[in-house]
């Protein structure tokens, strides 16, 4: 998790280290789109609108309260993903900047663009995922806290930071914000036209 001083764009908060996951997950294959928000909230949030659009504008906060919704009408558990697992998923077993390797560029992602575009308008990663690069950006469940600087398992972090961890970039952001290893941050209660989420499934064991 985190990246080598070399790679283009890193930053400081960065730092590599070794992470274990010992619980399996499910992620979703794509970004909760406006329909899937709609139907459980009955409302759609959206600046822009469209069935097959990831849902942005939500804050953590209402983020939390679909989960609550969801998790009482499914035979299931939702949640959102760890900043360890959001990157897991991500890399899709890469280790470069961007999980498809080499550069981004607008036939594999959405940055640089005037609108959110479709989920899954670009081709997966390894991993069959879609839009880990750019679209919306993604909460995570983490607060934004520095990494360890050894190895680490599960690690889930809260420091008392005012701020919410979101992975992925935009399409509102240049492609160097899409960077697997990019941590950005966002206050819980604030809004954002490129931030949406992508859920986690717990797996019974």
């Amino acid at each position: 998790m985190g990246s080598l001083a070399g790679e283009k764009g890193h930053r400081a908060d960065e730092t590599l280290h070794r992470v274990t996951l010992t619980r399996p997950f499910y992620i979703s294959t794509t970004e909760v789109t406006q329909e899937q928000w709609a139907a459980v909230m009955g409302v759609n949030p959206s600046h822009f609108h469209g069935r097959n659009l990831p849902v942005e504008s939500v804050t953590w906060f209402e983020v939390q309260e679909f989960l609550r919704r969801l998790n009482a009408s499914a035979h299931a558990h939702f949640r959102l993903p760890a900043e360890a697992e959001w990157e897991y998923a991500c890399r899709a077993g890469s280790s470069s900047a961007y999980s498809f390797g080499g550069q981004l560029s607008t036939t594999n992602a959405s940055f640089d663009a005037q609108t959110p575009s479709p989920v899954a308008s670009f081709r997966p990663n390894a991993w069959g995922l879609y839009d880990m690069h750019g679209n919306v950006w993604e909460w995570c469940s983490d607060e934004y806290c520095p990494y360890a600087s050894s190895a680490v398992s599960d690690p889930y972090q809260s420091c008392h930071s005012p701020y919410k961890v979101i992975r992925g970039g935009s399409w509102y952001f240049g492609a160097g914000s899409a960077r697997s290893a990019l941590r950005y941050t966002h206050e819980p209660q604030l809004r954002g036209f490129s931030i949406g989420f992508r859920v986690v499934r717990e797996v019974d064991q």
